[in-house]
């Protein structure tokens, strides 16, 4: 899941406008004449979310089904669960990074060979 720091004065995850330096950098993704392109995908890109070279990444993941969440300064963009492959029991987690209350990065990879307890809340 790519993550982004937000610019100056961004107050709210609607107005995460990028130019397309930022998004290459953060996502992979660049934005081309046909549209935003990683590899051999391509995604238009509806001209309400998009001015000269900056985009709204936040109003085009949301467009895309995707999640957008935020936790201080930094945005999470997220991929759809239909991207996804269905985990079985019993397999290894895949491993993933989290900022505590403090700020304090921690990988689920720090913790292998340890029981590990998840709990996740959401608004929704």
């Amino acid at each position: 899941m790519p993550t982004l720091v937000t610019p100056r004065g961004v107050r709210q995850v609607e107005d995460l406008w990028l130019d397309s330096a930022a998004l290459d950098a953060a996502t992979g993704w660049q934005l081309k004449p046909e549209g935003l392109c990683r590899d051999d995908a391509c995604l238009i890109v509806p001209e309400e979310l998009r001015h000269h070279d900056r985009v709204d990444v936040a109003g085009l993941w949301t467009r895309l089904g995707r999640p957008v969440l935020t936790s201080g300064d930094a945005v999470y963009l997220g991929e759809d669960a239909s991207s996804k492959p269905a985990l079985q029991a019993g397999a290894m987690a895949p491993d993933f990074t989290l900022r505590d209350l403090a700020g304090i990065e921690h990988s689920l990879s720090d913790h292998r060979g340890k029981k590990v307890f998840i709990s996740s809340w959401a608004p929704w």
